[in-house]
């Protein structure tokens, strides 16, 4: 569909192929087609982004997924970006699509960010939902960090006898001791472990393992997911309630630093910290620690 004499809108079956965002490869069970939209100039794309499609006409980027939305080259002007977000529009129409909903990624992530929330916005899209992302950004400023801080948690673990480590991941058994520690202290774990599973078994390099251990019983698990090839993201995490550490949560997050700067990324993305729809104070404060920029992670939608 010509959209200008500059560009145009290709719709494609999702490809495996060639996205640094992994996850915009997985299709889930109640939206059996998976789209890119891919906007473009001369052959060469300029913007793309990903839908899973319902039987039932929803269009969502991306569902299961920490987000979707548009990934923007740099040099594309504001209008650019709205004639992109028009054709995908009108593309939605010509498929009969009822509604469409997507959770854009932060700035860290997209640095076109706010232009494309502004242009949403301008565009009848409305804010389904809000989320706060601590991140820690910084190649140099990681690697400092970790050489300021390592010695002394190095030595605070071999006072205490603790061990913290992270390794590739072999079976999944820390999946259910993570559900149960959470589920002692009250909080409900939402995860649909055979999509864990698949993501893992096909991106192995991807996913790492931090384990903290007390006299070789692991006491603590954080799962590290490189969403992009530049980037570190600080999911399902749990202690156990039976054993508690004193500062077992820094000890995993320095791991996870360490492990960043062995990854050689530029971001750190410490998540969301909702607490029952609400905000988590506590745990918001605890990430600010260890954290130097803050973005929100917006959820869009649309009634077509």
């Amino acid at each position: 569909m010509e959209i200008s004499e500059s560009h145009k809108l290709r719709v494609i079956s999702a490809s495996k192929e060639a996205k640094d965002y992994f996850l915009s490869n997985f299709p889930t069970e109640s939206y059996p087609e998976l789209l890119d939209f891919i906007w473009e100039k001369k052959n060469k794309t300029k913007g793309i982004i990903t839908f899973a499609i319902s039987n039932s006409g929803e269009a969502v980027s991306l569902p299961k997924a920490p987000f979707g939305g548009f990934w923007i080259q740099k040099a594309l002007s504001s209008a650019a970006i709205e004639g992109f977000i028009l054709a995908m529009e009108k593309e939605m129409r010509d498929r009969d699509i009822q509604s469409i909903s997507l959770c854009q990624s932060p700035k860290p992530y997209e640095p076109q960010f706010d232009l494309i929330n502004y242009l949403l916005f301008k565009n009848g899209y409305e804010p389904a939902e809000v989320l706060s992302h601590h991140f820690f950004t910084g190649k140099k400023k990681i690697k400092k960090l970790v050489q300021k801080e390592s010695s002394k948690h190095l030595s605070s673990s071999k006072n205490s006898g603790l061990k913290i480590s992270h390794s590739s991941i072999s079976n999944f058994g820390f999946m259910k001791e993570i559900r149960s520690w959470n589920f002692q202290k009250g909080y409900e774990v939402s995860i649909d472990e055979n999509r864990i599973v698949q993501q893992v078994s096909d991106y192995p390099d991807r996913y790492f393992l931090i384990t903290l251990s007390n006299k070789q019983k692991p006491i603590g698990y954080s799962l590290a997911v490189k969403l992009t090839t530049d980037s570190l993201y600080y999911f399902l995490s749990a202690l156990d309630p039976k054993n508690p550490v004193k500062n077992g949560g820094e000890l995993i997050l320095q791991e996870l630093f360490q492990l960043a700067v062995s990854q050689k990324v530029n971001i750190i993305d410490l998540g969301s910290s909702d607490l029952e729809g609400c905000a988590n104070h506590s745990l918001m404060f605890f990430k600010s620690r260890f954290s130097n920029d803050i973005c929100n992670k917006i959820t869009w939608i649309k009634k077509l």
